[in-house]
C-alpha cells in the first residue's frame, strides 16, 4: 500500500528572518530584572548553578524559585502517549543516540556559523570540551529517562513538585537567557549581522540536531526506526523545546516537516567559519580521548564525516579519511566508547 505524503508547512525566509531576531522575551526579561537585583556577581553565581548537575531548584533565591514555579504548566502540544513512546524508543536505543550525539548532532550545530559564534564566545565548550560533552550527555539522557518524567505521567504536576526532567529543561532555558545577556553586554556582538544570540532559528536547529538528525543518523547507520517511533521521538523533543521557550511555529509536526525545516536552516546558516572549525576540532579531540586503543582513535572522525556527508564535513574541516570512512559502516563504533 502506497503511503500518502505527510503534510508540511513551508518556512519562508521572511519567517526565519523574524525568528533570527527573536529570542525568549520572557526568560530574557527575567534575567534582566534578576541582574538589576544581584548585579554581575550574582548573575555569575546563578550561571554556575545553572550549568551544574544540581537539581535543587527549591533551595535557590526566591526569584529563581518563582521562575520554576511559574513554568511548571504542561505545554498544550504535549501528548502523553506520544511522549511515553518516544521515551521508550530512546531507552531502547541509548547507545546509538549517545554515539550520534557526538558524531552528528553537535557538529551539525557547529555548521551553523552564526550560532557557532555564540558557543565560541562563551568559551565553555572549547576550553573543556570533554566535560561539556559529558554535561550535554547528562542533560540529554536525563530528559530521555522515563523515571525523570514519572510525576508528569502519574499525577498532576504542582509548582512544588517538579519532575527532574522539567528542572533540567528550565535550567537550560535560563542558561540560554544568561548566555544571551553576557554575549550582548560583554562581547562584540553584531545583532544586525548575526541576529540575537541563541535566537529562535538557532534553537530550532538545535532541536532538529537532537531529534530529527538522530533519526537520520540511525537510518544512515542501518538501524532505521519505525515511522511511529520516529514521530514519537520527534514529538518528545518538541515538548522539551517548547517548554524551553522555542516557538511552536518552528517545531516540526512530523518528519517530513522536519526535513523541510532542516533544509531551509542549512541553506541559510551552514557555511564555513573559524568558530565552527575550532569547535569541531575540539570535539574530535574529546571523542578521541575516550578511546584507549591508539589504532582506533581516527574512527570517530571517519564516522562523523560519513554521517554528516562530505559537503557539511568539508565546511567543518573534518579530516578526510577515505579508507576508514569506507570501513565505519562495518565497525561497531559504539563499542569503542565506554558504557554510560
Amino acid at each position: 500500500m502506497i503511503k500518502s505524503p505527510k503534510p508540511s508547512r513551508f518556512f519562508t525566509n521572511d519567517l526565519m528572518d523574524k525568528y533570527r531576531k527573536t529570542a525568549d522575551f520572557e526568560a530574557d526579561t527575567w534575567v534582566q530584572a534578576y541582574f538589576e537585583e544581584v548585579q554581575i556577581t550574582g548573575l555569575r553565581e546563578l550561571f554556575k548553578w545553572l550549568s551544574s548537575s544540581d537539581l535543587s531548584w527549591n533551595t535557590q533565591a526566591d526569584k529563581v524559585k518563582a521562575f520554576f514555579q511559574e513554568h511548571h504548566t504542561i505545554p498544550l502540544l504535549a501528548n502523553s502517549q506520544q511522549m511515553q513512546r518516544g521515551l521508550a524508543f530512546a531507552q531502547a536505543n541509548q547507545e546509538d543516540i549517545a554515539l550520534l550525539l557526538g558524531c552528528l548532532s553537535l557538529p551539525y550545530c557547529y555548521a551553523g556559523a552564526d550560532g557557532a559564534r555564540v558557543l565560541w564566545m562563551s568559551e565553555r565548550i572549547r576550553k573543556d570540551t570533554r566535560k561539556r560533552l559529558e554535561e550535554t550527555g547528562e542533560f540529554v539522557f536525563g530528559v530521555l529517562n522515563p523515571q525523570e518524567w514519572e510525576v508528569f505521567f502519574t499525577k498532576t504536576i504542582s509548582q512544588y513538585h517538579l519532575p527532574n526532567a522539567l528542572i533540567r529543561i528550565i535550567k537550560v532555558r535560563l542558561m540560554h537567557a544568561v548566555i544571551r545577556f553576557f554575549t550582548i553586554h560583554y562581547q562584540t556582538w553584531r545583532s544586525d549581522l548575526w541576529g540575537k544570540p541563541v535566537n529562535q532559528e538557532d534553537m530550532a536547529g538545535t532541536n532538529l540536531a537532537f531529534s530529527y538528525m538522530v533519526l537520520v543518523g540511525m537510518r544512515k547507520n542501518g538501524n532505521p526506526p519505525s515511522d511511529e517511533d520516529a514521530e514519537a521521538y520527534l514529538h518528545l523533543w518538541n515538548v522539551i523545546n517548547n517548554w524551553m521557550g522555542v516557538s511552536q511555529d518552528l517545531l516540526p509536526q512530523n518528519t517530513r516537516e522536519a526535513f523541510v525545516l532542516s533544509k531551509i536552516i542549512a541553506k541559510r546558516q551552514f557555511k564555513r567559519s573559524e568558530e565552527g572549525i575550532g569547535l569541531t576540532k575540539a570535539l574530535i579531540e574529546a571523542l578521541e580521548s575516550f578511546i584507549e586503543n591508539p589504532l582506533l582513535k581516527s574512527v570517530p572522525t571517519a564516522f562523523m564525516r560519513f554521517l554528516l556527508g562530505d559537503d557539511t564535513a568539508n565546511l567543518l574541516e573534518v579530516p578526510a579519511l577515505p579508507f576508514q570512512k569506507r570501513l565505519v559502516q562495518f565497525i561497531p563504533v559504539k563499542q569503542l566508547f565506554p558504557k554510560r
